[in-house]
C-alpha cells in the first residue's frame, strides 16, 4: 500500500514571523485524512524571520525532533539544555513527564528553516531525555544515514518508540530501503526529485508505505530526504 502526499496539499499557517507548512493536521489546520501516519504525528516545515522564534512553551508525552534544513536555532529548556542547532544536526526531546522549552533563530538578517517532527511515544509518563548530534560528516559520505533509532545503533541518537529514522544528502543512485513486510515507511522530501513505487516525490511531497519488503529508491537528481521507518 502506498499513499502520496503532495507538497501543495499541505495545511498553511502564515504568522508574519513564522511561515509554516503541515504535512498533518495541527493547531488551526484539521485534516481527517491526515492526523498522523502510525506513531509519526507531526511534521511541520517551518520558515522562521531572523531574530524571532517560539516563546517558552511546554510539552509532555511526546518525542520531539528538530531536523535543520538552512540557519541556527538557539534552543533553552527545562532540563538546563542550551544549545545551538545547525544544519547537518537533528536535535531530540523526550518530553516525557513535562519540559518548558524555547527556539530562537538569533540570527537578525538570515531566515531559519527546520522541519519540527513530533512522534508519539509508546506509553506516557516516560523520562524527559535530550539529545543532539552533528552527522553533517556521515550526510557528505553519500549514503543513507540513521540518525534516530530505539537502540542507538549506527552512533544513532536514541529514542523510546520503536522506530528509527533516517536521512539521505544523495547524488543520483538507487538503493534499497531497509523496510521489513511487518513495518511501514515514511518518506518526506526536503529538495530534489526521488523515484519510488513508481511515484515521483518532489521537495515537500511525501510518501507512506506498507506491506512493502525493501523498496527500491531511485535519486534521479541530487536529492535530500527523510525516511521513516515506523512499527
Amino acid at each position: 500500500m502506498i499513499q502520496i502526499r503532495r507538497s501543495q496539499e499541505r495545511g498553511h499557517a502564515e504568522h508574519g514571523w513564522l511561515d509554516s507548512y503541515h504535512t498533518f493536521s495541527f493547531a488551526g489546520y484539521y485534516d481527517p485524512k491526515f492526523m498522523g501516519f502510525r506513531s509519526l504525528r507531526v511534521i511541520n516545515q517551518d520558515v522562521i524571520m531572523g531574530g524571532a522564534g517560539f516563546p517558552t512553551h511546554p510539552h509532555r508525552d511526546m518525542e520531539i525532533i528538530t531536523y535543520m534544513i538552512k540557519g541556527t536555532l538557539v534552543h533553552r529548556d527545562s532540563m538546563g539544555h542550551q544549545a545551538k542547532i545547525e544544519r547537518g544536526e537533528v536535535q531530540y526531546m523526550s518530553a516525557g513527564t513535562g519540559i518548558t522549552h524555547s527556539e530562537f533563530n538569533a540570527n537578525a538578517n538570515t531566515q531559519a528553516e527546520l522541519l519540527q517532527i513530533w512522534i508519539v511515544p509508546p506509553k506516557e509518563a516516560l523520562p524527559t531525555r535530550y539529545g543532539q548530534k552533528n552527522f553533517k560528516e556521515k550526510f557528505a559520505q553519500n549514503k543513507l544515514v540513521k540518525v534516530l533509532s530505539s537502540d542507538g545503533s549506527d552512533d544513532s541518537v536514541q529514542i523510546f518508540q520503536n522506530a528509527s529514522l533516517y536521512v539521505g544528502w544523495l547524488g543520483p543512485q538507487e538503493l534499497i530501503l531497509p523496510l521489513a513486510q511487518n513495518r511501514h515507511g515514511w518518506i518526506q522530501v526536503v529538495k530534489g526529485e526521488i523515484e519510488i513505487a513508481g511515484e515521483k516525490l518532489f521537495a515537500g511531497d511525501a510518501l507512506a508505505l506498507s506491506e512493502v519488503n525493501n523498496p527500491l529508491l531511485k535519486v534521479l537528481v541530487e536529492s535530500e530526504f527523510l525516511f521513516f521507518d515506523l512499527e
